[in-house]
């Protein structure tokens, strides 16, 4: 399985997420923001870091780079897409999520193992998951409070949408309803702040609990 890993000036946890992925039983190919193609590969990781020194604001500038013109038609052609942390950001400037991504609402920057309730398992990355199960993996932001307007919110919540939340009590930055990730109506889109890619070495990392996300998108994917 090919999944490629786009790396934009500024990019810190591109090498994680490709060593996840290799950790899982996958092949990387790496992405330059540069390129106006995503040919090649059967699913796509933005990562997290500072794309482009979040300039304006966190995102803004990645997700006019050539190559999201190509993950954003990747996307509308059903292919598995994975935003986390400034990934997840990309996705909300481009439109192939909803919402927002701003200043976590005690202005700090958040560096803990945080708590996630699996609300999606239909997802092209939560498959392998158990809906109500509870993960650990880290988060590490400073604008990771996610907000949408009531109305959207409320469609998030009827379509099943949301796909991990903060589990209760555990809220790091204010995310309206603890929403700590969500995905697209196609369901293959998928964006969340914490990072499974620190999470899939239990000797390295101390947990495991990240692995889902990419034996999920492997599982489905062709040989």
């Amino acid at each position: 399985m090919r999944i490629g890993v786009v790396t934009f000036p500024g990019s810190l946890d591109d090498q994680d997420a490709r060593h996840a992925v290799e950790v899982c039983g996958g092949d990387t190919i790496p992405l330059w923001h540069a390129e106006a193609t995503v040919q090649g590969v059967d699913a796509v990781i933005l990562p997290g870091g500072f794309s482009y020194g979040d300039y304006l604001r966190c995102g803004a500038i990645a997700h006019r780079a050539p190559v999201m013109d190509a993950v954003a038609e990747f996307a509308r052609e059903g292919g598995p897409v994975l935003g986390i942390c400034n990934g997840f950001q990309v996705l909300c400037e481009a439109g192939l999520l909803p919402g927002a991504l701003t200043r976590n609402a005690n202005l700090r920057f958040v560096c803990r193992d945080v708590p996630l309730t699996v609300e999606a398992t239909d997802t092209a990355w939560t498959g392998r998951f158990s809906q109500g199960q509870t993960i650990v993996i880290p988060a590490k932001h400073g604008e990771g409070r996610y907000v949408a307007d009531p109305v959207t919110l409320d469609r998030l919540e009827d379509e099943g949408r949301v796909v991990v939340r903060y589990a209760f009590g555990s809220n790091p930055n204010g995310s309206e309803r603890d929403i700590a990730g969500v995905t697209n109506a196609g369901r293959n889109v998928v964006g969340l702040m914490p990072h499974p890619e620190h999470a899939v070495d239990a000797g390295l990392m101390g947990g495991t609990d990240g692995r889902g996300f990419f034996d999920s998108v492997m599982v489905g994917l062709p040989v």
